[in-house]
Formats: C-alpha cells, structure tokens, sequence
C-alpha cells in the first residue's frame, strides 16, 4: 500500500466514525426534525460512482437519516474505436453502481441536459431535501438549484477557489503545485463560486498522477461531506458556510486531445514530466522519435510512442536532440539542459512496458528527436 493510499484510508477510516457519532447524537437531540431526509446525487464516471457507493453505503446505514431518493447520470455512451456499437449504449458507471445496488428503476434519472423541462417536473416531484453532485458534467440551471429544499453540495478536488473548472487536478499538476486538496461546497449558477462547507489540504510528493488522485481527493471528500451531513439537514451548514472571494483565483480549463503532445524543445524536463503525470489516462501523452539502425543503415523510422511514466533526470551530454539510450535507460533532452528519464512506454501497436524491455527492443538503434 502506497503511503498516499494508506494516508487516505486513515483519514477515511477517521471520518466515518465521527460522522456515525455526530448521526446518532443529533438524533437524539432532535428527534422530532429528523424524519428521513431525501437525497439525490449526480455523478457520471467511475470515479464518481465510487462517491455514490460510499453515500449509498452511509444511507444505509444512517438509522433512516436520509436515503437515496435519486441517481441522475448523463445517458449512457457507445464504447469501442469510433464510438460505434450495436445495440443500446451501456449505462454510466454510476448508473450501473445504482443497478446493482437495486436501487429502483424509477430513481434512476438520465436526461441529456439537466434543463430538460420533464426531467425538471419528475425531479420537482420527488421531494428532495438535497442534491449531491461529483463529476456529474453537466450545467446546473437555476430552475433544477431552486429544487432541493436545502440545496446542492457539489465535491469538487481542488481548494477553491482555485482551479475552478472541469480539470482541476489535471491542472493543479501540470502547473507542479506541492498542494492540492478537495472541497465541498454549495453549488450556485456560477461555476464552483458556492459557499465552502469543508475544505481539507493533501500533500503531494512529485510522483502522483492524475487518475490516483482523483480517487484519493474523492475519497477524501465523500467522507467530509457525510460527516457535515447533521449539520446539513438542520439547517446549521448553510449559515457557517463561508464565501470563497476571489483571492488566489484560478481556473481550470477542459484538457485537449493535443495537448497530449510533448514537444521537448519547448519544455523543460519538470514541465515534460508533470504533463505525463496530468494527462495520463486521457488524453495520454506521445511523442515522436527517429529511430536509425546503425548496423543495418537504411532510412531511419519514425515513430509515435505514448509516454506514461518519468522522473526528471540529470544534464544534458551531447547534441540536443539526440536520446540517451542504455541499459534500463532512456533519457530525452529538453528544454534548459536536464534530461527527462522515461521508466514506463508504450510503443505503437504493443502494450505498455518498462523502459528495459523497450530499449532491448531497439537492438542498439540509436534514437533523436525530429
């Protein structure tokens, strides 16, 4: 177990026991107020179908705290190379969480968009206490906030009100922060503008990638809104929750596929190394090497291999464009004069390898850049 996955399991362990007391006390306290409150949440991807398990989970065992009365997910998407498949799209990772949790039929809502008028009215029938959202995806109108009797609190993996936006992690590591963390915070029309119920910081050390922490911050932020859950249904979270203002503002740009693209001569080898950490997954990160047969000559070949894992290595010896290839090594000049070390590859049409098994595979070629 890594030492980030063990600090969040502690941290997750810490905060489900707190939340279990603070349910059982207030109960107590205020008996009367607490009929089942109802709750729906969005949520698309695995990630967030994970969130949606662990609430799921805490529903069932809040004692008739609050219940799932709703599972909304954008609508299934055709899988496979070009997005072309026979027969219905297969649902959501959440909505396929909440199937096979048996959660009703009836519950499962999957609009296109959330302003959809009869999605609005089915929702608007449901009595909803609150609506809880993680990488739904979707624009939140006016006319869905206005539902929930106590709004919408939305985790977001960032500390707002910084990197607001649809990649905040991706973001937060192509720009080589130390520090990350994860909010909740309730949702308004403007994007990740709400009040702050909780915020917690996590350190990073320079290696994590993006995909790891995603599952990390959620983790961490499903459990800190399951322990603000008390406070949330009395009423009390929307009077201590705390505006964001606008200091240390930033935002967090939707990823393209072509930034993806490693141009080593326009960045240096801290900047080539957190691209792979934010982009891996989707969109990946490739570059373009020739490739010359020095025992056989002929014309050299180039090709296009995706680059999953580095390390930031040491300066530059030789022409700067040419790769350091040795034994369980394979060093990429860059931009100011460091090498990018590269420990993991993918060639093209093979599947992913350490950097030994791709450099035995060259048999002595030597490799540049174009």
């Amino acid at each position: 177990m890594s030492a980030m996955t063990a600090a969040a399991g502690r941290f997750v362990a810490h905060a489900a026991a707190k939340m279990t007391t603070k349910m059982t006390t207030r109960r107590k306290r205020n008996c009367c107020c607490y009929c089942t409150k109802r709750v729906a949440f969005l949520g698309t991807p695995e990630v967030a179908a994970k969130v949606f398990e662990r609430l799921h989970e805490a529903s069932v065992n809040s004692n008739g705290l609050f219940e799932i009365a709703a599972v909304i997910s954008q609508p299934g998407r055709p899988r496979g190379r070009g997005r072309k498949s026979s027969g219905p799209p297969p649902p959501s990772p959440v909505t396929q969480s909440a199937i096979d949790r048996g959660v009703d039929e009836a519950k499962l809502l999957n609009p296109a968009k959330a302003n959809e008028p009869e999605f609005l009215e089915t929702l608007a029938k449901m009595n909803l206490d609150l609506c809880v959202t993680a990488a739904y995806g979707n624009f939140l109108p006016q006319k869905f906030l206005d539902i929930p009797r106590l709004g919408t609190l939305n985790i977001h993996p960032s500390l707002l009100p910084q990197f607001r936006g649809a990649a905040p992690v991706q973001r937060c590591i192509e720009s080589g922060l130390e520090e990350t963390g994860v909010t909740v915070a309730f949702t308004v029309l403007k994007m990740d503008a709400g009040p702050i119920l909780t915020q917690t910081k996590y350190k990073m050390n320079g290696s994590e990638k993006a995909h790891e922490m995603l599952d990390v911050l959620f983790d961490i932020g499903v459990e800190s809104l399951i322990e603000q859950l008390p406070k949330v249904f009395t009423g009390e979270a929307g009077e201590i929750a705390k505006d964001q203002g606008e200091e240390g503002l930033s935002h967090a740009d939707k990823v393209s596929s072509e930034e993806g693209d490693l141009d080593f001569s326009a960045l240096s080898a801290l900047e080539a190394h957190n691209k792979v950490r934010a982009f891996d997954g989707w969109p990946g990160t490739k570059a373009t090497f020739i490739i010359q047969d020095e025992k056989k000559g002929g014309e050299p070949k180039e090709i296009v291999a995706k680059i999953l894992t580095t390390k930031v290595g040491g300066s530059v010896e030789g022409g700067e464009k040419v790769v350091k290839v040795a034994k369980k090594q394979f060093s990429i000049p860059c931009k100011g004069g460091e090498y990018l070390d590269v420990l993991e590859v993918q060639p093209p049409g093979k599947k992913p390898m350490d950097v030994a098994s791709f450099v035995n595979g060259l048999k002595g070629s030597s490799v540049s850049l174009p």
